[in-house]
């Protein structure tokens, strides 16, 4: 208590309190608002998939960023979200294909937005609908048929079962394959299959080697309004005749298909400066998905599974903020996080430098005070000469102590009346011993 008194006005004493204030205030709230990783890993899907795709434009973009993305191809969607739910498996990002997923099982995913649609590709054998003027318009058509409905862990082979019991189709109404995509191609080239389920955007490469294939058309969905009146995740698209391919005619007249929404998905504590540059970036990649999408309709906050990170909605509603907008990537991060620790430290600190005045003010009168009752004993027992030896005493002690204060030039007035009237005391004593 000694030394905080003595150094109580002491401008380099306070300013060294100050900053170790600060420093630990700091301190604490760097660990609170931690810097966003420089290196994430995302879970794709098939290598020829627009999933790794959209996947390396990513990876490409961030780079730029100094963030290093790391790819992992899987099997599709229910690999992404077994991954992404697993704390152990590296994974913070998926693609993840919109309506496959039981959000009861993953509290503790979000959707950063959604990319582009995934529509369902139904390709089929014109010879093996003779019957149907070498059509399919149905999916109850596809009974007693062999189907390949998408591989274990897909997207695909989820939807297409939905869609299969919805049509009234039960496994045992046609023979069902579990292939992934490619083979399914080589065992619909042999003629071993009749139709081939496939969700994928329209700008995909693996579309390109289906549609090479002679000899197989596209379905056009009749009933997609009813299917996406039962699916709400589902939209209809109209794709337009020859948009896949304008040199293979495909599809030789507009179709209806019914699509999912690909979406990208991350774990609820992901990094609001990180979904601020995943979108970012991403916008830049859709601006070439211009198949089936009208321009500016993705990314999009809107029909997904899993409830949208509260800053990528902001993100998506109001587009960057100032600092993203008009500063390199990790210059707004750390601007960014200094005011996230620099208002808290005023909210605390500028009520408590308010205060400091008044304490000392406080205190300084306090101590004053006490003094000022001191001298009031012994002007009460100056007339006493029995008292005569104890008052000169306690005078002197208190002229000691009144010469120890030290006050800053504000106070300094206060301190100079209250010597005056210690003088005024130590005369008013000599003058009656004098008289004695």
């Amino acid at each position: 208590m000694d030394f905080i008194r003595k150094n109580i006005y002491n401008p380099l004493a306070v300013g060294i309190a100050f900053l170790i204030l600060v420093g630990i205030l700091f301190a604490t709230l760097w660990v609170l608002v931690p810097p966003p990783p420089r290196s994430i890993e995302l879970a794709t899907g098939f290598p020829t998939g627009l999933y790794q795709k959209f996947g390396e434009r990513l990876q490409g973009e961030l780079s730029r960023q100094g963030v290093s993305l790391k790819l992992r191809a899987t099997g599709g969607t229910g690999d992404n979200l077994a991954l992404l739910s697993n704390p152990d498996s590296g994974v913070d990002f998926a693609m993840i294909q919109g309506g496959v997923a039981d959000l009861s099982k993953y509290p503790n995913l979000v959707s950063i937005a959604g990319v582009f649609y995934e529509p369902l590709w139904v390709w089929y054998r014109e010879a093996s609908f003779k019957d149907d003027a070498g059509k399919l318009n149905l999916l109850s058509q596809l009974k007693g048929k062999r189907v390949a409905i998408g591989n274990e862990g897909s997207g695909t082979l989820s939807l297409t079962s939905q869609l299969l019991e919805a049509s009234g189709l039960s496994a045992s109404d046609f023979h069902a394959e579990k292939l992934k995509p490619l083979d399914a191609l080589e065992k619909f080239k042999k003629n071993e299959l009749d139709a081939v389920f496939i969700v994928s955007a329209a700008e995909a490469p693996i579309l390109k080697i289906f549609y090479e294939t002679p000899g197989i058309r596209l379905m056009s969905f009749e009933q997609a309004d009813a299917y996406v009146h039962i699916f709400p995740f589902l939209s209809k698209v109209k794709v337009p005749r020859g948009v896949v391919s304008i040199a293979h005619d495909i599809p030789r007249q507009d179709i209806q298909v019914l699509a999912a929404t690909a979406t990208l998905v991350g774990k609820d504590d992901v990094s609001p400066a990180l979904v601020t540059l995943l979108l970012g970036d991403t916008y830049d990649i859709l601006k070439t998905y211009s198949y089936l999408q009208n321009p500016g309709e993705f990314p999009s906050g809107t029909g997904l599974d899993f409830p949208v990170h509260v800053d990528a909605e902001i993100y998506l509603k109001d587009g960057p903020s100032f600092l993203h907008r008009h500063l390199p990537f990790w210059t707004a991060v750390w601007i960014g996080r200094f005011a996230k620790i620099v208002i808290p430290l005023l909210v605390i600190l500028i009520p408590l430098f308010t205060y400091i005045p008044a304490t000392k003010n406080f205190l300084l009168r306090l101590k004053l005070s006490q003094v000022y009752e001191e001298l009031k004993v012994i002007e009460r027992n100056a007339a006493s000469p029995e008292l005569a030896q104890k008052n000169f005493k306690d005078l002197a002690d208190i002229e000691r102590r009144v010469g120890n204060i030290k006050v800053s030039m504000l106070d300094a007035k206060e301190l100079y009346d209250l010597k005056g009237h210690v003088g005024e005391v130590r005369g008013r004593l000599n003058s009656l011993s004098q008289e004695k």
